[in-house]
């Protein structure tokens, strides 16, 4: 029979290695760092945005402790399938052509994909009349796939990064701008996006898909419906809607 104090030894013990195994836990996200307000690096040098607040959130109901990491746009799904880390968080599409890299969870947040520009140049955004126009979009993304197949015509310009495509739309280097609808709201309050607007309405087709997701390695198909259960713990507890009201003046879910 064990004596007292060797029991409270033994007992201090299992209590420090349970605590050690919780905090062992840990994921490891990317996100891009480049999508304002989604994501992006702000004056401190932080990763910050809507994503990251989302991720944080995810995190803290499935209590886990997650890091996070900044990656270049079109690496974000190699670097998933090689296992730099866990969690893409970065209002990523679920696209069939995805899907061979990644698993994908429930829908976090919903937009629409329009185009933006001089109003007084362009009413009719039909393949015939942008013929030959310069029409921007970041590169390895919906709205790119989209120019690339339904403007064969034009000139598709595809910057990495989603301010470089704005950029170009203030510098006169492109003729309009196809992107994610709240992007393009954030740009239109920058001074650079002043004598610019929407292009008729938003595009209403199944291959620019109007819902972000959060990409999962394929090695962690458990992880999926961790995460889609949060999705609902914070949409329930409120941390969802509160995060909404500090970017965005209306719901994005």
């Amino acid at each position: 029979m064990l004596n007292m104090p060797l029991m409270a030894l033994l007992w201090c013990c299992l209590s420090l290695s349970w605590a050690s195994a919780a905090r062992a836990e840990s994921l490891r996200i990317a996100t891009e760092g480049a999508y304002p307000p989604f994501n992006y690096i702000d004056a401190q040098g932080n990763l910050v945005g809507f994503d990251v607040d989302i991720g944080k959130a995810l995190c803290n109901s499935m209590k886990v402790h997650c890091d996070f990491v900044a990656v270049e746009w079109g690496k974000l799904l190699d670097g998933l399938e090689a296992g730099f880390y866990d969690v893409v968080v970065a209002s990523m599409a679920d696209t069939p052509e995805r899907r061979h890299q990644a698993l994908f969870s429930d829908a976090y947040y919903r937009s629409h994909s329009s185009f933006v520009g001089d109003p007084s140049r362009f009413a009719d955004l039909s393949p015939v009349s942008l013929s030959k126009m310069r029409l921007a979009a970041e590169s390895s993304t919906i709205q790119a796939a989209y120019l690339h197949s339904e403007y064969p015509d034009s000139v598709v310009i595809t910057p990495p990064t989603q301010p470089e495509v704005f950029t170009a739309l203030a510098r006169g280097e492109a003729d309009l701008v196809l992107a994610d609808s709240i992007s393009i709201l954030m740009f239109l309050k920058s001074p650079e996006g002043q004598q610019f607007d929407f292009i008729n309405y938003p595009l209403d087709t199944s291959k620019l898909n109007s819902t972000a997701h959060i990409a999962v390695g394929k090695q962690h198909p458990e992880l999926v419906q961790r995460i889609n259960q949060a999705i609902n713990n914070i949409r329930l507890n409120g941390d969802y809607d509160r995060i909404n009201r500090k970017y965005f003046p209306f719901s994005v879910f």
